[in-house]
C-alpha cells in the first residue's frame, strides 16, 4: 500500500468516528501517517482554569507518574502550557521552540520530565470555542528526535487535524466537570505553599519553578544577575531550604 492509500485510509477511519468513542485514536493514528510517535496526552485547555484530561495512551502503571502529577500541578511548569498561557504559541511546536535555557539542567527536567522517560515532545494545539484542545505527541527515550521535516509535516496537515476536532468536539460539547473548574494560577499556588514572599520574590519563583536561570531571569525582568541572585537567597531563606531542587520538591508535593 502506498502512503497516499495509507493517509486516505487512516483519514477515512477518523472522518467515520467523529462523535464517537474511537475518535481520538483514529485521529492520533491519521497524525502518525505524517509523523511517528508514540507517546500521546490530550487536554482541553483553558484560560484560568485547570486542564481537563481527555485521552492518554501512557500504560496503567505509569499513570500516577506521568499522567496525575502532570494534572495535579506539573502543568503549570510545563512549557508548552506556558506559551499557551502567555498567547505565544503556535498551531504546532516541538520542545526545542519553547523550553528554557538549559532545560535538560532543570529541576522540572530531572524531578518530573526525566520520570516521562521522552527523548522528545511535539505539540499541537486545536482552538475550539471557549477552549483549546493540547495535544501532546512524544517520542520514547532511544528514538530520534523530531525534525524539521516532521514538523512541516504536522503544520501541513494541521487544517484537516483542526476540522476534524472541530466538528468532533462540536457533537460532544464541554464536560460538567470543566464548566465547574475553579480558576488557577501559578502565581496563586506559589501564594498557597510558599507564604511570606513579597510580589518580587513570588515572581522570581516562577521563573525558577519553569526551569530559567539567574542570567535568563534577570533578562526578562530587567534586573541584574546580582540582584536576581539576592532574591533567591532570601527566597531560601525564607523557605528554609538551600537549592531550587527543594523548591520545586515542595511546590510538587506540598499540595495534591
Amino acid at each position: 500500500m502506498t502512503q497516499s492509500a495509507a493517509t486516505s485510509d487512516e483519514l477515512a477511519s477518523a472522518i467515520r468516528s467523529i462523535g464517537t468513542p474511537d475518535f481520538l485514536p483514529a485521529l492520533l493514528d491519521f497524525m502518525r501517517t505524517a509523523t511517528p510517535f508514540r507517546g500521546a496526552f490530550v487536554s482541553r485547555l483553558s484560560p484560568s482554569r485547570l486542564p481537563e484530561h481527555i485521552y492518554d495512551n501512557v500504560r496503567q502503571e505509569r499513570r500516577s507518574v506521568v499522567v496525575d502529577r502532570w494534572l495535579d500541578r506539573a502543568w503549570l511548569l510545563d512549557p508548552f502550557v506556558v506559551s499557551y498561557i502567555s498567547g505565544k504559541f503556535d498551531p504546532v511546536m516541538v520542545l526545542d521552540q519553547v523550553a528554557p535555557d538549559r532545560f535538560s539542567q532543570t529541576d522540572y527536567f530531572s524531578i518530573y520530565y526525566r520520570s516521562v522517560r521522552l527523548k522528545d515532545e511535539m505539540a499541537v494545539f486545536v482552538t475550539l470555542p471557549e477552549s483549546t484542545l493540547f495535544l501532546s505527541l512524544g517520542r520514547l527515550t532511544g528514538e530520534m528526535r523530531f525534525s524539521k521535516r516532521d514538523l512541516a509535516r504536522l503544520r501541513n496537515i494541521h487544517p484537516v487535524i483542526s476540522a476534524l476536532c472541530e466538528q468532533h468536539f462540536h457533537r460532544r460539547p464541554q464536560s460538567s466537570g470543566e464548566a465547574a473548574g475553579g480558576s488557577v494560577s501559578l502565581e496563586s499556588m506559589i501564594e498557597q505553599v510558599c507564604e511570606g514572599l513579597t510580589c518580587r520574590e513570588i515572581e522570581i519563583v516562577q521563573h525558577l519553578l519553569r526551569g530559567h536561570s539567574s542570567q535568563s531571569i534577570a533578562l526578562l525582568l530587567d534586573l541584574s544577575p546580582a540582584t536576581v541572585k539576592v532574591h533567591r537567597k532570601n527566597i531560601y531563606r525564607k523557605l528554609g531550604i538551600s537549592s531550587q531542587s527543594a523548591l520545586f520538591s515542595i511546590f510538587l508535593q506540598s499540595v495534591t
